[in-house]
Protein backbone atom coordinates (compact mmCIF):
# COMPACT_ATOMS: atom_id res chain seq x y z
CA UNK A 1 0.00 0.00 0.00
CA UNK A 2 1.46 3.34 -0.79
CA UNK A 3 2.16 5.77 1.69
CA UNK A 4 1.04 9.53 1.94
CA UNK A 5 1.86 12.37 3.00
CA UNK A 6 -0.55 14.07 6.34
CA UNK A 7 -1.36 16.69 4.45
CA UNK A 8 -2.54 14.23 1.09
CA UNK A 9 -4.40 12.44 4.44
CA UNK A 10 -6.12 15.20 5.42
CA UNK A 11 -7.70 15.90 1.41
CA UNK A 12 -8.52 12.27 1.44
CA UNK A 13 -10.16 12.30 4.94
CA UNK A 14 -12.59 15.33 3.14
CA UNK A 15 -13.46 13.34 0.55
CA UNK A 16 -14.03 10.21 2.02
CA UNK A 17 -15.19 11.64 5.65
CA UNK A 18 -17.07 14.54 4.58
CA UNK A 19 -18.58 14.24 1.19
CA UNK A 20 -19.37 11.07 1.06
CA UNK A 21 -19.97 9.82 4.47
CA UNK A 22 -21.66 13.13 4.99
CA UNK A 23 -20.05 14.37 7.32
CA UNK A 24 -20.04 18.00 7.85
CA UNK A 25 -18.22 17.80 11.57
CA UNK A 26 -14.93 16.72 9.72
CA UNK A 27 -15.08 20.74 8.54
CA UNK A 28 -14.32 21.99 11.58
CA UNK A 29 -11.34 19.73 12.03
CA UNK A 30 -9.53 19.53 8.91
CA UNK A 31 -10.37 23.28 7.77
CA UNK A 32 -9.05 26.50 9.37
CA UNK A 33 -11.10 29.05 10.54
CA UNK A 34 -9.80 31.34 8.07
CA UNK A 35 -10.30 29.00 5.10
CA UNK A 36 -9.99 30.47 1.79
CA UNK A 37 -12.76 28.20 -0.46
CA UNK A 38 -12.52 29.02 -4.28
CA UNK A 39 -14.52 26.33 -5.47
CA UNK A 40 -17.65 27.53 -7.80
CA UNK A 41 -20.73 27.93 -5.28
CA UNK A 42 -19.06 27.49 -2.38
CA UNK A 43 -16.81 30.58 -2.88
CA UNK A 44 -16.02 32.24 0.26
CA UNK A 45 -13.41 33.07 3.32
CA UNK A 46 -13.19 32.68 7.03
CA UNK A 47 -17.04 31.43 9.27
CA UNK A 48 -18.84 31.94 5.41
CA UNK A 49 -16.55 29.61 3.80
CA UNK A 50 -16.55 27.08 6.31
CA UNK A 51 -20.66 26.72 5.89
CA UNK A 52 -20.89 26.61 2.51
CA UNK A 53 -18.52 23.61 2.42
CA UNK A 54 -20.56 22.00 4.81
CA UNK A 55 -23.54 23.12 2.76
CA UNK A 56 -21.95 21.83 -0.34
CA UNK A 57 -21.10 18.32 1.70
CA UNK A 58 -25.26 17.89 2.57
CA UNK A 59 -26.20 18.48 -0.74
CA UNK A 60 -23.84 16.38 -2.43
CA UNK A 61 -24.57 13.46 0.55
CA UNK A 62 -28.75 14.27 0.15
CA UNK A 63 -28.14 13.83 -4.00
CA UNK A 64 -25.78 10.55 -3.88
CA UNK A 65 -25.58 8.92 -0.32
CA UNK A 66 -23.53 5.97 -1.97
CA UNK A 67 -20.99 8.09 -2.77
CA UNK A 68 -17.70 6.67 -3.01
CA UNK A 69 -14.19 8.52 -4.01
CA UNK A 70 -11.48 6.04 -5.45
CA UNK A 71 -7.93 8.79 -5.13
CA UNK A 72 -6.25 7.97 -8.64
CA UNK A 73 -3.50 10.78 -8.36
CA UNK A 74 -2.16 12.72 -5.66
CA UNK A 75 0.94 14.98 -6.10
CA UNK A 76 2.45 17.51 -3.99
CA UNK A 77 4.69 20.94 -3.75
CA UNK A 78 5.73 22.04 0.34
CA UNK A 79 2.06 23.06 1.27
CA UNK A 80 0.07 22.13 -1.73
CA UNK A 81 -1.90 19.16 -2.56
CA UNK A 82 -2.95 18.00 -6.05
CA UNK A 83 -5.90 15.24 -5.99
CA UNK A 84 -7.55 13.84 -9.05
CA UNK A 85 -10.33 11.50 -7.71
CA UNK A 86 -12.94 9.23 -9.98
CA UNK A 87 -16.53 9.51 -7.70
CA UNK A 88 -19.45 6.94 -8.47
CA UNK A 89 -22.56 7.06 -7.08
CA UNK A 90 -26.62 7.35 -7.09
CA UNK A 91 -28.40 10.11 -8.13
CA UNK A 92 -31.31 9.95 -5.20
CA UNK A 93 -31.55 13.15 -4.30
CA UNK A 94 -32.15 16.78 -6.07
CA UNK A 95 -28.73 17.85 -7.49
CA UNK A 96 -28.15 19.74 -10.73
CA UNK A 97 -32.01 18.71 -11.77
CA UNK A 98 -34.30 16.27 -9.88
CA UNK A 99 -33.34 12.58 -8.75
CA UNK A 100 -32.85 10.28 -11.57
CA UNK A 101 -31.68 7.10 -9.33
CA UNK A 102 -29.11 7.03 -12.04
CA UNK A 103 -25.56 5.91 -11.37
CA UNK A 104 -22.91 8.42 -11.92
CA UNK A 105 -19.42 8.61 -12.62
CA UNK A 106 -17.23 11.84 -12.40
CA UNK A 107 -13.79 13.14 -12.01
CA UNK A 108 -12.61 15.42 -8.93
CA UNK A 109 -9.97 17.36 -9.09
CA UNK A 110 -8.61 19.35 -5.96
CA UNK A 111 -6.16 21.23 -4.84
CA UNK A 112 -5.59 22.27 -1.21
CA UNK A 113 -2.92 24.41 0.58
CA UNK A 114 -2.89 22.35 4.01
CA UNK A 115 -1.14 24.14 6.99
CA UNK A 116 -0.18 22.66 10.21
CA UNK A 117 -2.66 19.58 9.50
CA UNK A 118 -5.47 21.95 7.82
CA UNK A 119 -6.72 23.23 4.63
CA UNK A 120 -6.23 26.78 4.56
CA UNK A 121 -7.26 27.14 1.17
CA UNK A 122 -9.08 25.33 -1.57
CA UNK A 123 -9.89 24.57 -5.09
CA UNK A 124 -12.20 22.22 -5.94
CA UNK A 125 -13.33 21.01 -9.47
CA UNK A 126 -16.04 18.14 -9.87
CA UNK A 127 -16.79 17.72 -13.27
CA UNK A 128 -20.64 18.95 -13.01
CA UNK A 129 -20.94 18.78 -16.94
CA UNK A 130 -20.21 14.59 -16.68
CA UNK A 131 -23.15 15.18 -13.80
CA UNK A 132 -25.21 16.40 -16.06
CA UNK A 133 -24.59 14.34 -18.93
CA UNK A 134 -25.30 11.35 -16.83
CA UNK A 135 -28.57 12.28 -15.41
CA UNK A 136 -30.14 13.89 -18.24
CA UNK A 137 -29.59 17.05 -17.62
CA UNK A 138 -28.32 17.90 -21.27
CA UNK A 139 -32.00 16.35 -22.74
CA UNK A 140 -33.62 19.17 -20.41
CA UNK A 141 -31.98 21.65 -21.11
CA UNK A 142 -32.19 20.67 -25.04
CA UNK A 143 -28.63 20.29 -24.99
CA UNK A 144 -27.99 16.10 -25.47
Amino acid sequence: MKTISPAAHVVERMLHEGFAAGDTDIVDELCAPDLIEHQFGLTGEGPAAIEKVKRGIRTVHGAFPDLRFTVADIAEDGETVWVRAEATGTHTGPFLGPPTGREVRFTVIDVATVRDGRIVEHWGVPDRFAILAQTGGLERLGAG
